[in-house]
């Protein structure tokens, strides 16, 4: 794993010049009609909307976290479940769970895994609280997160920011509420993060 790491990170320095040249609005990238707010404007901010059971965002997940390792301090990542289909409404919750209590870090690519390598079916309330026990979570606290108000606020906040991006699928990339970059765009999953190193440069320029 650090191997393949180190491999993504030196992709990802390669020179944004080298690209510049080849990325426009449907080549790379798709330009949102009507910008959408970012919560910190002195920062460039990129969200990835996904899915804890899209094997695509499974796959993107090692680019993601060898990207992050060579971000400023002035970019701002966050992640936000989206709610497209039956089993997609159990995994958000669960997102959102880990980041109230405060593990997001420790469940995100567990349960990557879990559910894409180990077929684990991590669809229901019962299943996800005993897939949380692991990390010293009762399933009376699980359970009394997984259907609070705080969850249901978050997920309402997701749900509207997606629709304000027209995301249709996942995995995407939303950066500073600007543009989309997906694998159909960017010609392939490795190169998602070299487009949207190409537009937090753009923005950057613009401020």
């Amino acid at each position: 794993m650090k191997k393949l790491f180190s491999a993504l990170i030196l992709t990802l320095l390669i020179p944004l010049t080298s690209y510049a040249q080849d990325y426009s609005d449907g080549h790379g990238y798709t330009t949102i009609p009507t910008p959408v707010r970012t919560e910190d404007p002195s920062k460039v901010e990129v969200v990835e909307v996904f899915w804890f059971g899209c094997p695509h965002c499974y796959h993107l997940e090692p680019y993601t976290q060898a990207w992050k390792k060579t971000i400023s301090n002035d970019v701002d990542f966050k992640y936000l479940p989206a709610v497209f289909g039956r089993n997609w409404l159990a995994h958000a919750k669960a997102f959102y769970v880990a980041e109230l209590l405060g593990i997001e870090g420790k469940v995100h690519e567990d349960l990557y895994n879990a559910i894409n390598v180990k077929r684990e079916r991590l669809n229901t309330e019962d299943s996800l609280a005993s897939f949380f026990a692991n990390y010293g979570v009762s399933k009376a606290e699980f359970k009394k997160q997984y259907n609070s108000f705080a969850v249901d606020s978050r997920l309402s906040q997701a749900d509207a920011k997606i629709r304000s991006y027209g995301v249709r699928g996942t995995p995407t990339l939303v950066v500073n509420g600007k543009y989309l970059v997906d694998a159909e765009t960017a010609d392939g999953s490795e190169n998602i993060y070299k487009v949207v190193n190409y537009l937090i440069k753009k923005e950057e320029q613009n401020k």
